[in-house]
């Protein structure tokens, strides 16, 4: 301190602000649930976090404003999402961060059975989640194809693996080609990145995978059986 001005780092009052748009129970109810990679309508929002349309909008502009929401409108209906990939991956790492058994127990049977579904398999904003995704990203280090032993790295073998499943890798940007995301069903990490979003779009593209109810929840079909089967060895029992 000279003078009795502080010296303080500029990036504190950011880092507070952002901290503070994150810190309210409404707002984190939106950020994970646009964890999807979906856009949803305030209105879907609204009824997701159980507010009144007028207070989530209040809520929306405030992230909107702050940079960790994008919007677009469509006639009469406006649509936000996560602004980009940064922003998923804090809401990830915060989400990684709550403590298993601060984990509220389901009410009933319908929350038990979405919370079982979401644990099985779901979407991380653009990459796959659950034990799918750890079943996933466990069958690619054991052929060989992901190194987790100096942080996640495809090798070789898995680019060539990616190039010729016909899942091209778009590598643009600053995003990593590959990154782990810790998991907070199964507390271990999962693959993310450039290469775990191309991995999951191709899965729901090709009809690996179909979501299922409202919620980021996915399960595996049939032909996704087969297919994660054959490349990957995966057995066909644990993706059920």
């Amino acid at each position: 301190m000279l003078g009795g001005m502080s010296s303080r780092d500029p990036q504190a009052s950011q880092l507070a602000r952002l901290a503070g748009l994150i810190a309210d129970e409404t707002r984190a109810a939106c950020l994970l649930a646009l964890l999807d990679g979906r856009a949803w309508t305030a209105g879907e929002l609204a009824r997701h976090a159980g507010v009144a349309a007028s207070t989530l909008s209040e809520h929306l502009g405030k992230l909107v404003a702050g940079g960790l929401l994008a919007e677009e409108r469509q006639g009469r209906h406006r649509y936000v999402r996560l602004a980009d990939a940064r922003v998923a991956q804090l809401v990830e790492d915060l989400a990684g961060q709550v403590s298993p058994h601060a984990v509220v127990r389901p009410r009933n049977l319908r929350e038990s059975s979405a919370g079982s579904a979401m644990a099985r398999g779901r979407t991380c904003y653009d990459h796959l989640a659950g034990r799918l995704g750890i079943t996933v990203t466990d069958a690619l280090t054991v052929r060989g194809l992901l190194r987790q032993d100096t942080g996640f790295a495809l090798t070789d073998a898995g680019l060539r693996w990616f190039e010729n499943t016909g899942i091209p890798l778009a590598r643009t940007g600053r995003r990593p080609l590959a990154r782990a995301c810790l998991d907070w069903t199964e507390r271990r990490p999962h693959l993310a990145g450039i290469a775990g979003a191309a991995l999951c779009r191709h899965a729901l593209d090709s009809g690996w995978c179909v979501r299922i109810g409202t919620e980021r929840a996915v399960k595996v079909t049939a032909t996704g059986e087969q297919a994660l089967s054959e490349l990957l060895g995966i057995n066909r029992a644990t993706l059920r």
